[in-house]
């Protein structure tokens, strides 16, 4: 707690401290520099109009420094203009709290503080045990990018919480946050899902498994989950057998219709279709199931095709965004298959192909 005035750090440190926190209070920005350094706060509650070196020069020190800069800074002051908000914010400043101060407010500010640290020490330990039992760096990178995408949504969850406790009373408010959260939670829950496919074993369990059956359910599952019905379906062989893992080769499917899907989103299409096409190759000496999912929207733009499966290479917008293809493709290797996607030859849009082997490796060609 730094602040010039002694009434407002005492009032302020009292109240913390009931809190069951511990408190460090600096009147300067000398001492709360050599303070932040010596301790390395999870929080600094920081007062913006102080002699010598105001709020917005200590928050840019600390964000001089790699130990210092992640702390997060909320700034205290009498100035409530958008202005003096977007001078601290861009500064560093996480939030603002204005003068006189809410106590109980404040204690709900540092409180949401304290909980984005908690996700973040639990993500680095997860990421780290994560990291040890790897495989490969591509898992590596990937479950990063999970903790990421956890971290970011879980703060859009504690902020619609935050809106919402604001003003019970009004119900349109309270619908929107609480329709927000659901949907939050879903792409948590699968985010989830993922972190424990990869996770897991290298060598999927498999079973003898009927094409019709698989493609079917996938599709079915992806319109109803998604509200659309321009999905064409296209199988060579429907009566096909194949050894897979239903769970993941469903999900493989499903992410490549939504990377189709999405081409919509972003460009004006009159006639939208996502056409699933299965037929049996032969590819590097063994027998495929090919499944092609082809749309003729926007297209892979030039600047990011080559590097399409890194984590978070995307041309979408918003939270949990940019992890689709490269879960995909580290889906499909673990089941010896691959993820392949390119321009439509025959138009605009992409054609994205999932190769999957038919028989269990003692089965393939020779």
């Amino acid at each position: 707690m730094v602040d010039d005035q002694p009434v407002n750090v005492k009032l302020l440190e009292k109240k913390l401290i009931r809190e069951d926190m511990d408190v460090l209070t600096a009147s300067d920005g000398e001492t709360c520099l050599s303070l932040v350094r010596e301790h390395k706060p999870d929080v600094i509650l920081l007062d913006v109009m102080m002699p010598n070196m105001d709020g917005h020069e200590v928050c840019e020190r600390l964000q001089e420094r790699e130990d210092t800069r992640s702390i997060p800074v909320i700034f205290i002051t009498a100035n409530s203009s958008k202005e003096g908000k977007l001078e601290g914010l861009s500064a560093g400043a996480v939030d603002y709290i204005t003068k006189p101060i809410d106590l109980d407010e404040t204690v709900a500010r540092v409180n949401t503080q304290l909980r984005f640290l908690e996700v973040n020490r639990e993500n680095r330990e997860l990421t780290k045990r994560l990291g040890e039992s790897r495989r490969n760096a591509a898992i590596g990178a990937i479950t990063q990018g999970i903790a990421h995408n956890v971290n970011n949504m879980l703060g859009v969850v504690v902020g619609y919480l935050d809106l919402i406790k604001t003003d019970l009373t009004n119900e349109e408010l309270v619908h929107r946050g609480i329709g927000v959260i659901d949907k939050t939670v879903a792409k948590m829950t699968g985010i989830v899902k993922q972190l424990s496919r990869l996770a897991s074993e290298t060598q999927i369990a498999v079973g003898e498994l009927v094409l019709d059956d698989l493609i079917e359910r996938a599709v079915d599952r992806f319109k109803e989950e998604h509200e659309i019905e321009y999905v064409e379906l296209h199988m060579s062989n429907p009566e096909l057998k194949l050894q897979a893992n239903r769970e993941t080769f469903e999900d493989v499917v499903s992410r490549l219709m939504e990377n189709a899907m999405e081409s919509y989103h972003r460009f004006d299409c009159d006639d939208p279709i996502i056409r699933v096409e299965t037929d049996e190759i032969i590819r590097e000496r063994v027998e495929m199931l090919r499944i092609r999912v082809t749309d003729n929207g926007k297209g892979v733009p030039n600047n990011i095709r080559d590097n399409i499966f890194e984590p978070f290479v995307t041309i979408k917008a918003g939270i949990g965004c940019g992890m689709g293809l490269t879960v995909a493709r580290h889906s499909a290797r673990s089941l010896r298959g691959e993820i392949d996607v390119q321009p439509n030859p025959e138009g605009q849009g992409t054609v994205s192909t999932f190769y999957h082997p038919i028989h269990a490796p003692n089965d393939s060609l020779l």
